[in-house]
């Protein structure tokens, strides 16, 4: 005699027999998987497994029914970008006392941060450009209030972004002569001949 079908929304629909292309097909799949953590497997589980799989020799080894597609090959990565080095003691010292010559100056006084921003990049590769070696980036000290200007704050920021690196090798607050806390020297990356 046959049970009665359970009806309502408790029913749960039947499962049906995996075919030996699905199942070759999803032991493929299980192949390539790497778990997150390694886990160890308990005496059940393993017990429980080996009863799911048929035995015989043609169920451990199944031929695939579809060809394997080769894995793309990885993308090239681009090389790490150089990190900001400080500009040397006695870079500092020929700058604050006239002997290297500053090349270019920008001055971002009064310019919103987005407009500066846009400024600072198209100084920046100029100066790559031309083969400058140092800039002075003024940004002004900011309100005598006691709080810094915004532009004081953003630009070292700015600098230290990848996006920079390729011009600029490194940057420090300027003498006191060229605007001290409101002002930046800037070295520029050489330009690859």
């Amino acid at each position: 005699m046959v049970p009665p079908a359970r009806s309502g929304p408790a029913a749960l629909p039947r499962r049906r027999a995996l075919s030996e292309d699905e199942r070759a097909l999803w032991e493929m799949v299980a192949k390539q998987v790497k778990p997150l953590r390694k886990r160890r497997v308990t005496k059940a589980e393993a017990a429980a497994r080996a009863e799911v799989l048929p035995a015989g020799p043609a169920a451990r080894h199944p031929a695939p029914s579809r060809p394997i597609v080769p894995a793309p090959a990885p993308r090239v990565m681009k090389p790490a970008v150089p990190p900001l080095a400080p500009l040397g003691r006695r870079e500092r010292a020929k700058l604050s006392r006239g002997r290297s010559e500053i090349e270019a100056r920008l001055d971002l006084h009064g310019m919103t941060q987005m407009r500066a921003h846009r400024a600072l990049s198209g100084f920046l590769q100029r100066a790559h450009h031309d083969g400058l070696t140092f800039v002075l980036v003024i940004t002004g000290k900011g309100k005598a209030g006691g709080e810094s200007g915004v532009l004081r704050r953003q630009v070292p920021e700015w600098l230290s972004l990848p996006e920079f690196r390729a011009f600029v090798v490194g940057f420090e607050e300027a003498h006191i002569g060229h605007g001290g806390a409101g002002a930046l020297y800037v070295r520029i990356r050489r330009a690859r001949s």
